[in-house]
């Protein structure tokens, strides 16, 4: 699938919109304008729905398929611009149904859609559209959000940032290293702008690795907070949605916006009087003001430059006036994490993919046999694009040979170890009364795209929130000598993210860490005013 559209650059002029009747209004790069801002501007007249949905599909024409060729868009909603002026229109005569009004928002090709395909980034079910969107689609719509594009991602979100129908999604940060997977798509496009706001998913790292390797914020929230219906499974024990952004403030304030008690998810019963409508009223500047924060140190020393960045960022913190603590955790731990995981992750994805596959339409694979059957078809590049995964499709057959979900192995990892796991990290943070661990989201900065390595990184911390189910905030913390980003993870208890966004919010302003990528620069004309 290519681009269904094409917009001309100049229509960026009309972007630029002065506003003289408030003498304190300021001017502001658009990639550093949040949610909150645009909100002003629609509201002060110096902005529109349809002229924002402009200014995204500019930056995607210029940089997606040409320039830097970052490849993240799978395919563009080609009604977005109809549905941004409708949405104006409502706004003049209703006001807005939400903060997210008119805000354009980038999906990770596994989140169900009506009105355009739903892939999982595999020729094996190119064209597929769903009978209706994702739970937290609707919501999103709901609430007045456009779905601008769908994005690429790791195949059935494993494997590195690579897939069947999109190909290689790059890094704009170096167009030689991986965005990371599996939500990169999303990753790459908020870094580079192309909105401002996106979904991922995150089964053990997927939205935290896309969000320390390109410099933005992201949120695996705690399981059961966001529903999964219509997410397109990897495992269910441990899936689970989550936005990413260029700011702690536009991951606050969508999260609300999504939450709720979905029949169709069991997991969001545990959600029920623990969700909270409005997230945003936690940020506080000086919340770092007396936390207790744990540094696990178990996750440094892979990369003398992360590590540097991640010193940095704890004497931020104790300026802020923080108290640190190193916390380490139990070898026993460290050493079995990945068997954990993947007992759990490769017998789930072969039995729940088959109950996602039941419903799609005629001529797709129904399970997994059916999708290792017909990926040997697929041998080199095809005509209308798209070309073979081995890597992804290799996989296949290892979660198919990795057991029932009636198999000892499995059910002593479900009902035993990772209830130990969850009181272990319980206990940490109770005995050194923290309010969260901290550690690098990735402990060595991002890799060449030729060495990607869609294994695991043994030394990284991230799958610990999956094993529990906790919540885990990403910030960017600040960047290597070769000027690539490095992100830090604030870990806490289930359902304490109103906790975990306002220490981000408190470390995200003291350091400001982010910044526009090299090969994606601002457009002409590409500025806002903002009362």
């Amino acid at each position: 699938m290519r681009l269904h559209r094409s917009f001309d650059l100049a229509t960026l002029a009309a972007l630029l919109i002065g506003y003289t009747a408030c003498v304190q209004a300021a001017t502001i790069d658009f990639d550093a304008a949040t949610i909150g801002d645009l909100n002003q501007a629609f509201q002060a007249g110096t902005l529109t729905s349809e002229q924002l949905v402009q200014h995204s599909l500019a930056r995607i024409e210029a940089y997606d398929k040409q320039g830097p060729k970052l490849n993240a868009v799978l395919t563009l909603n080609p009604q977005a611009l109809e549905t941004a002026r409708a949405l104006d229109a409502e706004r003049k005569s209703k006001g807005p149904r939400s903060p997210l009004h008119g805000i354009p928002v980038l999906l990770k090709d596994n989140f169900d859609t009506f009105d355009m395909p739903t892939t999982g980034g595999s020729v094996l079910l190119e064209n597929w559209v769903p009978p209706d969107d994702a739970y937290v689609v609707k919501k999103l719509r709901d609430a007045g959000a456009i779905i601008l594009a769908k994005v690429n991602l790791s195949e059935f979100a494993s494997g590195g940032a690579h897939s069947s129908i999109g190909g290689q999604t790059l890094n704009p940060h170096d167009l030689r290293r991986t965005p990371s997977g599996s939500s990169g798509g999303t990753g790459a496009g908020i870094a580079a702008a192309y909105a401002p706001l996106g979904l991922g998913t995150d089964t053990g790292g997927s939205i935290r690795g896309p969000a320390t390797a390109n410099g933005i914020v992201g949120l695996k929230p705690t399981h059961g907070l966001l529903s999964r219906d219509g997410i397109i499974p990897l495992s269910l024990t441990f899936d689970t949605g989550g936005p990413l952004a260029r700011s702690v403030y536009d991951v606050a304030v969508s999260l609300g916006i999504m939450t709720g008690v979905d029949p169709a998810d069991p997991a969001t019963q545990k959600s029920k009087g623990k969700s909270v409508p409005d997230y945003t009223r936690y940020l506080k500047a000086d919340a770092l003001k007396g936390a207790r924060i744990g540094i696990a140190r178990d996750f440094l020393g892979a990369d003398q430059d992360v590590d540097w960045v991640i010193e940095s960022a704890l004497e931020s913190m104790r300026k802020a006036g923080a108290t640190v603590v190193d916390v380490r955790v139990p070898k026993w731990l460290l050493d079995s994490k990945e068997e954990f995981y993947a007992a759990i992750r490769r017998p789930e994805f072969a039995v729940q993919i088959g109950e996602y596959l039941a419903a799609t339409g005629t001529g797709y694979p129904k399970n997994l046999e059916q999708l290792i059957e017909r990926s040997n078809e697929v041998r080199s590049l095809r005509p209308g694009g798209g070309s073979p995964n081995p890597v992804r499709w290799t996989l296949f057959k290892k979660e198919a040979e990795s057991g029932k979900l009636d198999d000892y192995r499995y059910l002593s990892v479900r009902d035993h170890a990772l209830p130990m796991v969850r009181t272990v990290v319980e206990g940490i943070l109770a005995a050194e009364k923290l309010d969260a661990i901290v550690y690098p989201t990735s402990p060595r900065r991002p890799a060449l795209i030729a060495q990607d390595n869609p294994a695991p990184d043994v030394n990284s911390a991230t799958n610990i929130a999956n094993l529990t189910g906790f919540p885990d905030l990403i910030v960017p913390a600040g960047f290597t000598t070769d000027d690539l980003p490095v992100g830090i993870s604030f870990l806490g208890p289930a359902f304490s993210e109103p906790k975990l966004l306002a220490l981000g919010y408190s470390f995200e302003q003291t350091t400001r860490a982010r910044r526009l990528p090299v090969s994606t620069p601002t457009l002409p004309n590409e500025t806002l005013t903002v009362p």
